[in-house]
Formats: structure tokens, C-alpha cells, sequence
């Protein structure tokens, strides 16, 4: 088995992509919205948090959480969310794929990818570069024309706080990769 090694840093920001699994496409529908958003609610009651960015696809997301000063475990967090959904969700959701044996024997469901992927952000500006792709990541993925026309983003926050200017896309060049994504 991998050894994954992960940075733990108490108050750390991270940048968590979580897939579906075999990219079904449930996160967007209205169950999968509601259940998304009791889990991370339920879960921050025991273990608090930010996100300060979220975007949610059909069969993935992208988020920067922030952790409390005296806290390193986003791990911990992700398996509950995941967890909760599943439990509370996963019957209603009526997702009719086949589990393979190890999944049987991981008592895993057929909702979620096993693992997610996490970056540490690094400084204001990995922070911003990854607001942006989060936010711009709808276009990406040819399900909108401007990411304000997404409706499951934080971008709606960002321009109503003045983040971001109401016409952002236009003013910042999205071709240019962003570095570590």
C-alpha cells in the first residue's frame, strides 16, 4: 500500500479536490446540494472550520479550508463529510453502480472516490491563484460561459464583497496555468 504523506500544519489553508466515484454526476442535484451542505454544518459543529472558496461540479469539488489555530486535521474532516453524506444521503441519491470486492471489504459505499487530493497553500498569492481556479473551473469545464453564470460557487461571495470585481473574468488572463494544479 502508498505511503501518503500529507502536510499537517495547525491553522493551515488547503486547497481539497474530492471526486465522486467513477465521476457519477450527483453533487449538483438538489439532494446532493442539500446533503453537502448539512454534512459540512454537521461537522463543523465538532470540528470547526472556514471555506473561504468552494465550487461544486456535477461530480467533483474544489475548496480552500481553513483550519483553527490549534488544529491540523482536514483528513479528519473530509472523511466525516464524506461519511455523513453517505450514511444520510446515499439511499436517496439511488446511485445504481456496482461495488467492486475491496470496496465491499472497506465497507465503502459507491458515492466517493477513496481519496481526495490536498494542496497546503503557501502565501497570499497561492491563495489567490487558487480562489481563482476554483471559480473559474465551471467555465473549464464547459458547463457555463462566465463563472458567474455557475450557481454553485463562492464567486457569487467574492463579487458581492468586493473580492472580485462583478465582471472578474474579463480582467485576469485564465489561459496561464496556474502552478501545482
Amino acid at each position: 500500500m502508498s505511503n501518503y504523506r500529507r502536510p499537517y500544519v495547525n491553522g493551515g489553508t488547503y486547497f481539497i479536490t474530492q471526486v465522486t466515484y467513477q465521476r457519477q454526476p450527483w453533487l449538483c442535484s438538489e439532494i446532493g446540494r442539500v446533503a453537502m451542505r448539512e454534512a459540512i454544518q454537521h461537522v463543523r459543529q465538532q470540528y470547526p472550520f472556514e471555506i473561504d472558496a468552494i465550487v461544486l461540479l456535477p461530480d467533483h469539488f474544489h475548496a480552500l479550508l481553513t483550519l483553527p489555530v490549534d488544529d491540523s486535521n482536514f483528513s479528519l474532516r473530509m472523511r466525516l463529510i464524506k461519511r455523513y453524506v453517505t450514511k444520510y444521503y446515499g439511499a436517496k441519491l439511488e446511485i445504481d453502480l456496482d461495488i467492486s470486492e475491496s470496496r465491499i471489504a472497506r465497507k465503502e459505499r459507491n458515492l466517493w472516490q477513496r481519496r481526495f487530493w490536498e494542496h497546503l497553500i503557501r502565501d497570499e498569492t497561492d491563495f489567490a491563484n487558487h480562489c481563482d481556479y476554483i471559480h473559474y473551473n465551471p467555465v473549464r469545464h464547459g458547463l457555463c460561459d462566465r463563472p458567474q453564470g455557475w450557481a454553485f460557487s463562492s464567486i457569487h461571495r467574492f463579487v458581492r464583497s468586493g473580492i472580485y470585481p462583478s465582471n472578474w473574468s474579463n480582467e485576469i488572463d485564465l489561459n496561464d496555468p496556474i502552478e501545482d494544479l
